[in-house]
């Protein structure tokens, strides 16, 4: 499995207020990161680790994700800017576009995903 290889939408960028190099920096520093975890995991040849390092960087992403959604919100309540949440927000879900349009990863993901979902546990009653 090729490598994977994530970057910042030059779009997001363009949407920052002038003087946020700090923010972009930021936002290399966590792909470096997860770059590092999944590509560590697709190294070690087995695919199933590059799919379960994958899905707990997805898990960490939609967790993120919702977590600036809501101080978008927060935000505009009190009359402030949420340029930054808005960006932040837009971003992981940018990441999670990237991560399923690795051609080779996105099977693998929605695979451990399920597996995932039926460890823990599917119930009628949570119908």
């Amino acid at each position: 499995m090729d490598p994977i290889d994530l970057v910042v939408p030059e779009e997001l960028v363009s949407t920052l207020p002038e003087g946020s190099e700090e923010a972009v920096m930021a936002m290399d520093r966590e792909i470096t990161q997860y770059e590092r975890y999944i590509n560590d995991a697709i190294d070690a040849g087995e695919e199933e680790e590059a799919a379960a390092a994958a899905a707990d960087v997805l898990d960490r992403l939609t967790e993120r994700w919702e977590e600036y959604d809501g101080y978008i919100v927060e935000l505009r309540a009190w009359g402030q800017s949420s340029i930054y949440a808005e960006v932040w927000c837009d971003f992981q879900y940018a990441l999670i576009q990237q991560l399923y349009g690795h051609e080779a990863l996105a099977d693998a993901l929605d695979r451990e995903r399920n597996a995932r979902i039926v460890d823990d546990g599917i119930r009628l009653s949570d119908v």
